[in-house]
């Protein structure tokens, strides 16, 4: 389910001359049934509200005082969200014979006391904002709106404005209804309401309301095609035609060779999520993602993430989760991704997020394979980013919702084949490509039954990525990837499986293994192949070619790797300056 709250306004939207009928009533019900809450979003008073709507047990929350006070209908709470203006303030409009209203915090009159109204606030030096409402007139402090009501009742339940209907009709339900994911106007709204509305309904006031919910109960508004307002731009053509990912669409697949920057251009498309309220969960077995200043790591390379851990992380709906698998096994990780994945599925059930499920390693996590093929129906079929060197190895009822594929790196045009060809899916027109690479930065991007791929020049994150310390200085590499001291004879076998453990033993190996190493240059060979940093390659290959004794060659190494990635506070001596 997408949509799991209906915010709405009372007057002019559930409600027709302060009264709801009894159809609404009907529908507000069928929609509490559906597993949906009802917030309430208002301008009136409490002690009003509670006068003219008999039914206000059916809200899970109201929002009232436009957006300075939240009640609990069941519990009969009631919570100031703001500072009221100080008693004088309404005292010296009544003085003035301005007809006044007090709340725990509100100030409202009529137009056209407005203008008196905005003499005693300057007058008076007060930070107070005045909005208007079909003739009403409210004061409020700075800043407080139906917006930031609905906000605070939302997070009561850990839900997102991006799994939020908002109803209105009104001038001040443009604040509330903006923020939502889809806003939908009345037919009686205000023609600017409509104007910026989502969706307008067919009916008016209740009428229209029950259109929407049973609009929400049938089919969770899927077809409903005008949120572009969402679409974030990830990049452009040469004709300057934007690429723009919906945040709410089907599933993306980043592709490519080894070192293309496949981490590079996810990075960039979770900040712009990030940026615009999304929450993402990234499966991260290798360690890519752990330097991400918009997210909160669960599991380290020493801990394996726990389903719990992952939970509790979910509920900051601010903050995206970065789950790290360092911490176990490389054969387990598979098995590890399957325990945990019902965890994060109950979550989305229950709360809509994460907004976004990204599996890295997607390979290895969901291979080619009946047990990938039984994970296959749980996972979302919107909302969902797999990356991976290999395409054409992943199950092919996991790729079953992958609607957009973004390929880099070398050889574009045969990820693009391997994808078709493990899908069964017809194999488009693929652009030619200098030297078959495409250059840093440049994806192509095929949506899923078109005739042709395009390239485009991506964005890129805000600020380069850092290297992944974590995961090269204290994580576990695995077998393949560690690299091993053995020596002239081979009569050795250390394995350093991170860069602490490869200066740790580096320091006590005896000469000739060092300098077995180094003259065959093995040293450049790992950081180039498997740590995946040319730069740190290019320096210790001078390293090696020089002349220098064991023990300044072994100097220098040590400082290369730690100008660039910061090791464990417990290195040994001479490790971290």
């Amino acid at each position: 389910m997408r949509f799991h709250a209906i915010a709405t306004d009372y007057d002019g939207t559930i409600a027709h001359d302060g009264v709801v009928d009894d159809a609404t009533v009907a529908a507000l019900e069928r929609s509490k049934k559906s597993g949906r809450k009802l917030i309430m979003v208002t301008g009136r008073e409490l002690p009003e509200l509670k006068t003219v709507c008999p039914r206000l047990d059916l809200f899970d929350l109201a929002v009232v005082e436009n957006g300075a006070v939240l009640y609990n209908p069941q519990s009969k709470e009631t919570r100031v969200l703001a500072e009221p203006p100080p008693p004088k303030f309404a005292e010296t409009l009544r003085a003035r014979k301005v007809p006044v209203s007090a709340g725990h915090v509100i100030v409202a009159t009529v137009e056209p006391h407005h203008v008196e109204t905005l003499n005693v606030i300057r007058e008076m030096g007060l930070e107070l904002q005045v909005i208007f409402n079909k003739g009403s007139v409210m004061v409020l402090p700075s800043g407080v709106n139906k917006a930031t009501g609905l906000a605070a009742a939302l997070a009561e339940f850990g839900l997102s404005p991006h799994n939020t209907v908002g109803v209105g009709d009104a001038e001040n339900d443009h604040a509330f209804m903006r923020v939502c994911e889809c806003s939908a106007a009345v037919a009686n709204a205000l023609p600017a309401v409509k104007d910026t509305a989502d969706i307008v309904m067919n009916g008016k006031r209740g009428a229209g309301v029950a259109e929407l919910i049973d609009q929400l109960i049938a089919n969770d508004l899927s077809d409903l095609k005008t949120l572009a307002r969402h679409r974030l731009a990830i990049g452009e053509a040469d004709d300057q035609t934007e690429l723009k990912l919906d945040p709410a669409g089907p599933g993306v697949l980043v592709s490519g060779t080894s070192g293309s920057g496949k981490s590079t251009l996810t990075t960039a498309i979770l900040e712009r999520l990030a940026d615009a309220g999304y929450q993402s969960l990234v499966i991260d077995p290798e360690g890519d993602y752990t330097t991400l200043d918009f997210a909160t790591q669960v599991g380290t390379p020493a801990h394996a993430p726990q389903s719990g851990d992952v939970t509790d992380a979910l509920k900051d709906a601010r903050r995206s989760i970065v789950v790290n698998l360092l911490g176990v096994p490389l054969a387990d990780r598979p098995k590890h991704f399957t325990q945990l994945l019902p965890a994060i599925l109950e979550e989305k059930a229950r709360t809509g997020r994460p907004h976004w499920l990204v599996i890295d390693e997607a390979h290895h996590m969901l291979p080619d394979g009946p047990e990938s093929a039984a994970l296959a129906p749980l996972l979302p079929d919107r909302g969902i980013l797999f990356i991976t060197v290999h395409a054409g190895t992943m199950e092919p009822a996991v790729l079953a919702n992958v609607e957009h594929l973004l390929v880099i790196g070398g050889r574009p045009a045969d990820t693009v084949a391997q994808f078709c060809k493990a899908t069964g899916e017809k194999r488009p027109k693929c652009p030619a490509v200098e030297g078959d690479k495409l250059p840093a930065g440049d994806a192509m991007v095929w949506h899923r039954g078109e005739p042709t791929a395009v390239v485009v020049h991506t964005h890129r994150p805000r600020t380069e990525r850092k290297r992944h310390s974590r995961k090269y200085a204290e994580g576990n590499l695995g077998a393949e990837r560690s690299f091993y001291f053995r020596g002239p004879e081979g009569k050795l076998n250390l394995k350093a499986s991170n860069l602490f453990l490869f200066l740790q033993m580096a320091d006590g190996v005896d000469d000739d293994t060092w300098e077995f190493h180094r003259t065959a240059g093995d040293y450049s060979k790992w950081a180039r192949t498997q740590i995946k940093d040319p730069e740190l390659a290019d320096e210790l290959e001078g390293i090696e070619a020089g002349d220098a004794d064991p023990a300044e060659s072994r100097a220098a190494v040590r400082a290369a790797v730690v100008s660039r990635y910061t090791l464990p506070a417990d290195a040994p001596s001479g490790i971290i300056d």
